[in-house]
């Protein structure tokens, strides 16, 4: 069969470890050799960020604004340890929140669903994707140890040098203060972005923050959230059939664990952090998380929701034997894949997503997976394969899938 044509480069950024690794071999062995795959490359291996004083996460994330869809590997934050192991001019930070910050995106996950993988939570019928918001909160915080005897005000100065002053905490024995912040545009682009999904994947919208304990910083979230929605949105959420519904974060979790799924929970900085990590593994595992990063104007950026992981990286490079789930990562690549032949008008493009995707659950649901997927499996007949072979015997029943279509 000939080679699926594209229109327009997809930006490409590549990671670290053994998710770099799998990246080549899902090129290798599920893109390639069924599409003239064009791309605009940029190496996010700790290495180039070290080499390019991070330069090269910012070039990457430009283009991702250029071109409007990109697909990334998974990416090493370095720690104290990994400034010694790869010789790193400064800590690094983390090319996700780069890339977040650039884009003034929200980050959705959501799970993928296999038979034989039950949720822990019973009633989880269907997926719940999490909405996060990507500024701000702790991840942008000025923190500080405080001695015992020092006083911790909150200060803010006025253009004209008027300040104003909250006490924070007299600190009578040792402790530590931390002040977070956030902005009305990035609240609002976060409104935008999630209502924007909702209406796009037709699915009902949760919000939920703590308002009631803080009565400014929480509050101003569930106020801009109303403003925008009542003002923009609420007609054409009518007419789809679907609702924004906002509450408190302590009853959003009891509700969501009563639910059946089916909808976005959007959750703060923080909470998105969390809750993702909470939901992935409540359905199964990170490495069966799908997650894509949305700009309010249309930017897409497809990526893994997990690690690099490190320890199997380790054994590989030592010759032993791998059984790496690449899931996660072969659906960064056909989210990417699909949003690119939507957005170019490729039917082909789009088609090979699907069974791409298909193919990769078929595999799962056959009994053929890797050793992570294994323990948490209730089939019959299960066969662990190594990590090259799980991507060979997607292959199979793709181009079966292929093969029938025509």
């Amino acid at each position: 069969m000939d080679k699926i044509q594209m229109k327009t480069p997809l930006v490409e950024m590549d990671g670290d470890e053994m998710t770099r690794i799998i990246w080549k071999m899902i090129k290798d062995i599920l893109l390639t050799p069924y599409i003239d795959l064009k791309t605009e490359y940029y190496d996010l291996g700790l290495e180039c960020r070290n080499e390019t004083d991070d330069q090269v996460t910012i070039d990457a994330a430009n283009a991702n604004k250029k071109y409007g869809v990109a697909v990334k590997c998974a990416t090493i934050t370095p720690n104290a340890a990994r400034m010694d192991e790869y010789h790193l001019k400064e800590m690094w930070k983390s090319p996700n929140g780069t890339i977040r910050a650039m884009l003034d995106g929200t980050v959705f996950r959501a799970p993928i669903l296999v038979k034989g993988i039950t949720p822990f939570v019973p009633g989880w019928k269907q997926p719940i994707t999490i909405a996060r918001h990507a500024y701000g909160d702790v991840y942008k915080n000025t923190e500080m140890k405080v001695p015992a005897g020092c006083k911790a005000e909150l200060v803010v100065t006025a253009p004209d040098g008027t300040e104003t002053r909250e006490l924070i905490h007299e600190y009578k024995g040792d402790g530590v203060v931390q002040g977070i912040h956030n902005l009305d545009d990035s609240i609002g682009s976060f409104a935008r972005a999630c209502f924007n999904y909702a209406l796009d994947t037709h699915q009902d919208i949760w919000f939920a923050t703590k308002d009631t304990i803080s009565k400014q910083y929480d509050h101003r979230f569930k106020d801009i959230f109303s403003e925008i929605y009542q003002a923009e949105y609420a007609e054409r959420f009518a007419k789809a059939g679907i609702e924004y519904f906002y509450t408190l974060i302590d009853d959003a979790v009891a509700r969501v664990m009563r639910s059946e799924g089916g909808f976005i929970w959007a959750c703060k900085n923080y909470d998105g952090d969390v809750m993702s990590d909470m939901v992935a593994t409540a359905f199964g595992s990170l490495g069966l998380m799908t997650s894509v990063l949305v700009s309010p104007d249309g930017v897409y950026e497809y990526e893994a929701a997990h690690g690099t992981v490190q320890r199997h990286y380790y054994k590989y490079l030592k010759g032993e034997r791998t059984s790496t789930n690449s899931m996660a990562t072969i659906f960064a690549w056909t989210g990417a894949l699909r949003k690119r032949g939507e957005l170019d008008h490729l039917p082909d493009l789009m088609q090979f997503a699907d069974h791409l995707e298909a193919a990769s659950i078929a595999t799962i649901e056959d009994g053929k997976m890797t050793g992570d997927l294994a323990s948490l499996s209730s089939l019959p007949n299960i066969e662990v394969t190594d990590t090259e072979t799980f991507l060979l015997e997607i292959k199979n029943r793709l181009e079966e899938r292929l093969k029938n279509k025509e």
